[in-house]
């Protein structure tokens, strides 16, 4: 497992994700698995969505967040 910079905690890689414009509208946010598990973990990572609301689906090797509590629908 890679370091994180002295700059870069995973509540500070958190709260960026969760304080970029299409969160604060509610809207998809996209990250890759690699960087989640390396910077806050999968635990960690939950446990952030869950304190906001939010929820998010795995799809190869990204998580795709929905910053928003409205229920996921799959279409097809």
């Amino acid at each position: 497992m890679n370091a994180l910079p002295d700059h870069l905690s995973p509540e500070i890689w958190l709260a960026q994700i969760f304080a970029s414009q299409a969160a604060r509208q509610g809207g998809v946010v996209k990250r890759k698995v690699r960087d989640v598990e390396r910077l806050v973990g999968r635990a960690g990572f939950e446990r952030a969505l869950r304190l906001r609301g939010f929820q998010a689906v795995e799809n190869g090797d990204h998580f795709v967040i929905f910053c928003n509590n409205t229920p996921i629908r799959r279409i097809v």
